[in-house]
């Protein structure tokens, strides 16, 4: 469990015809730290782009909330810094991962 993210965020990117650095902010759950910290590694993703009002280890949530969570804190961020991209993205049991791809108008 964890490393998920590190291939649903290229799949979402992909299907959104995006790559990495067209990402204003990502919210990368942090079931683990090291977890989180080798998805950002192995997608070379910009540290200061990842969960920059901190992630679930600094803000915590409910079980089950972590999407809530995430877009909640996603998309007041891209409109107090005026950015058009970003993504959510989280583990889930067995090793499988989810991601989204929001786009601010």
């Amino acid at each position: 469990m964890g490393i998920g993210p590190a291939y649903a965020i290229p799949e979402a990117l992909k299907k959104a015809g995006l790559n990495t650095d067209d990402i204003d902010i990502y919210e990368v759950n942090e079931a683990f730290a090291s977890q989180a910290t080798y998805c950002c590694k192995k997608l070379g993703l910009n540290p200061e782009k990842v969960n920059p009002k901190g992630g679930a280890i600094a803000l915590g949530h409910p079980l089950g909330a972590t999407g809530a969570r995430q877009i909640a804190t996603l998309l007041p961020e891209l409109k107090r810094t005026g950015g058009k991209y970003g993504v959510v993205s989280m583990c889930i049991g067995t090793g499988m991962g989810a991601a989204g791809v929001f786009e601010m108008e």
